[in-house]
């Protein structure tokens, strides 16, 4: 999951509860509060690492 500010105006709770609703386990969600145009996320970092063979990664929107 991922919201582009960090002030506390977007949240991710619409992305938590789509997963959630799809079957997503909350340990296994992912949540980075940063611009889309900065390559340092750490939560997309750890997510990618956590994948193992046959995972599927979902995602719930592309903006």
């Amino acid at each position: 999951m991922r919201a582009s500010k960090d002030d506390g105006s977007q949240a991710t709770d619409l992305q938590r509860d789509a997963l959630t609703v799809a079957g997503v386990d909350a340990t296994q969600l992912y949540e980075d509060h940063v611009s889309g145009k900065k390559e340092d996320r750490p939560g997309l970092t750890a997510c990618l690492k956590a994948l193992r063979n046959g995972d599927t990664l979902m995602v719930w929107k592309l903006d």
